[in-house]
């Protein structure tokens, strides 16, 4: 869309006409057809998150992480009830639905509902769920919530430029590449740069279209390999 000229000739961003603020994340579950997100309760979640996420047994999928990894259940149970405690970021535990347990967690964070925009990170899907139809279901649900449900214009990503699965991941999913902000922040004693990615609601129709049809269980198999890969969708 191009700017607008004002009065004096200078180039100004298009009107947001009728802004209404967007709402807050809400605490009721987010169901899906293989999954459910849930706001995450330590007291009910710790023991299946912790066996879950111990079957990375090498640790790999905690090297990006702020935290962790934890030497014992008491160190992750601890953390678990102090982000439990923090509206912001907002944890929701990702459920598988056949087996009622908590596979991984997601969260919204930098939540500004008077400008429309929202993150979401802390995303930690342990080898029970990574590289699943859920994993994706599991980020669909999240999307749908904040642009169908809450009224926002723009939903980041952002990670570790040097985190090429969640580089990855990011585009599979649709979210555009928009830079690199170098030192960005500083985590576990070494430098981050952090690669940004973002959905915005306009990207958003198209988007849920594709959502729509590679969920659909017509479009897999059997065994459940994908006929359709979710890409082929978003760029038809």
């Amino acid at each position: 869309m191009k700017n607008l000229l004002n009065d004096l000739g200078q180039s100004i961003g298009f009107p947001v006409n009728d802004w209404k603020a967007s709402a807050m994340p809400p605490d009721s579950h987010n169901i899906g057809r293989l999954c459910r997100l849930e706001p995450l309760d330590s007291g009910y979640h710790a023991n299946t998150l912790f066996a879950a996420f111990s079957k990375d047994s090498d640790n790999h999928n905690w090297t990006y992480l702020p935290y962790g990894p934890f030497d014992s259940f008491e160190h992750f149970n601890s953390w678990l009830r102090d982000v439990n405690r923090g509206g912001d970021p907002f944890f929701q535990a990702v459920i598988d639905l056949r087996t009622e347990e908590a596979v991984g967690l997601a969260s919204y964070l930098r939540i500004n509902p008077a400008e429309g925009v929202i993150e979401v990170g802390h995303i930690h899907f342990s080898p029970l769920l990574q590289r699943t139809t859920i994993a994706t279901e599991a980020m669909f649900l999240m999307m749908r919530r904040v642009f169908d449900e809450l009224g926002y214009r723009r939903y980041e990503w952002k990670c570790d430029a040097l985190n090429e699965p969640s580089r990855k991941a990011a585009l599979r999913l649709g979210f555009s590449f928009e830079g690199i902000f170098r030192q960005a922040t500083m985590y576990k004693g070494r430098n981050r740069d952090t690669a940004w990615y973002a959905i915005i609601d306009k990207d958003w129709p198209n988007l849920r279209r594709a959502y729509d049809a590679w969920l659909d269980p017509d479009n897999f198999y059997a065994r459940g390999n994908q006929k359709n890969s979710l890409s082929d969708f978003i760029n038809n």
